[in-house]
């Protein structure tokens, strides 16, 4: 695996091993403290980002690595002008390995053409999130104990969301899933993903236009924000950003071993009364984060506990 842009570029397989090296490391953290010792890792975030820049800090860290790179475009040669390949190819020079973000999709993928040290995506445009996606297995995994013979809601803004969309798409090979896919008609799940995927597969799936009538049959609940910068109409943005809220209310008829997900930050589409809730794994889900960006960064640099 030379870089991950998709989260397609994983086998099953694949997958198996991160989850598993990701929970040895939760089990035994002292054993992986210093495996990726003098190691690099460069953070190109061109698009603001606190949970993902800060887990792969986090995690090259704690594997006693280095980190270096800038958090917006405003802050690197991007403001003057740069090309993305120019800023990689010269940062490839100084770190062994880059996670990078940015608001066109398919930047990561142009940028993996040019260098030969491994590339994470960290986030293109609508487009591919592949470590929230790994996060999100994480968490399911150990949440639910398994990733198959599951119904899964997605909530929200599933046109723009990247996280909803390769989700999709790592769920889509593990048996016996189902999607219900819960969001207005402005912002449901785009057409080549109902096609490609669900009906490609053999999938089931249902479009929904409420939560309350869905809510009693989920496993997960997968919520989303409805995000301002996707939208090309503020008048759209205000009228949509309050539809989809989950409080207690909704919460009455849920499964008592129900888990509430969100790739976050949270506006409002989560009441903050349903923190307290056991059902709630919101900020569980994003510590899992780190520790299977500390699997992947070990896994794409080739090192592992054993050598140390």
């Amino acid at each position: 695996m030379k870089h991950l842009i998709d989260p397609m570029d994983l086998s099953v397989e694949e997958i198996d091993q991160l989850l598993e090296l990701a929970d040895d490391i939760i089990l035994h953290k002292e054993k992986y403290q210093e495996v990726c010792k003098h190691k690099k890792l460069a953070t190109l975030f061109f698009e603001p980002s606190t949970r993902t820049r800060l887990s792969f800090e986090a995690a090259m860290m704690e594997l006693g690595g280095n980190v270096l790179g800038f958090s917006s475009a405003d802050s690197s040669s991007a403001a003057k002008g740069e090309t993305v390949s120019d800023t990689v190819r010269v940062v490839a020079g100084y770190a062994d390995i880059i996670a990078m973000r940015h608001p066109k999709e398919g930047a990561p993928y142009v940028a993996s053409r040019k260098v030969d040290v491994p590339i994470i995506n960290a986030g293109d445009g609508g487009h591919n999130h592949p470590t929230q996606t790994l996060t999100d297995l994480m968490t399911i995994k150990r949440e639910k104990g398994r990733l198959d013979n599951l119904t899964i809601g997605m909530c929200g803004d599933l046109k723009f969301g990247r996280t909803v969309h390769s989700l999709i798409k790592a769920m889509s090979r593990y048996e016996n899933v189902t999607f219900v896919m819960i969001s207005p008609e402005e912002l449901r799940l785009p057409e080549y993903i109902i096609k490609d995927v669900f009906e490609r597969n053999n999938i089931t799936y249902k479009e929904v236009r409420t939560m309350e009538e869905v809510m009693p049959e989920l496993d997960i609940l997968y919520m989303t924000r409805v995000q301002k910068e996707r939208f090309f109409n503020e008048a759209d943005y205000v009228r949509l950003k309050d539809s989809f809220i989950l409080d207690e209310k909704k919460m009455e008829t849920a499964k008592e071993d129900l888990c509430i997900m969100h790739p976050l930050p949270r506006v409002n589409e989560i009441s903050t009364k349903v923190d307290d809730d056991p059902r709630a794994c919101y900020f569980k889900q994003a510590l899992y984060g780190k520790y299977v960006r500390m699997a992947l960064i070990m896994t794409m640099l080739g090192v592992s506990a054993d050598e140390n």
